[in-house]
């Protein structure tokens, strides 16, 4: 099984969970199956579309998906895939 790895702002919306052993022969069908096991996260994962959320980066190893064949990059068993959503925030003091 594939280990998805999920970012502490995500957590309260997996138990709390840390990492998610999920299947899948692709990006996508792991994302689905993540999706049914925690249907919460979807509003939080994807778009009124159905679409990836552009602030949403998957990495599978060191590798960004967008840089492979997307939500089609094909994953092992051995693979890692860790969830990292783009944190605005700060204070910009314009005087």
């Amino acid at each position: 099984m594939t280990i998805l790895r999920i970012p502490t702002p995500l957590r309260p919306y997996t138990g709390s969970n840390s990492e998610i052993e999920i299947q899948g022969e692709n990006v996508a069908e792991a994302m689905e199956q993540l999706i049914q096991l925690y249907p919460a996260l979807k509003p939080h994962l994807y778009n009124e579309d159905g679409q990836l959320r552009p602030f949403v980066n998957l990495f599978l190893n060191e590798n960004n998906i967008k840089d492979l064949q997307g939500l089609d990059t094909r994953i092992a068993e051995s693979d890692r895939l860790m969830l990292i959503p783009s944190i605005a925030g700060g204070c910009l003091d314009v005087a």
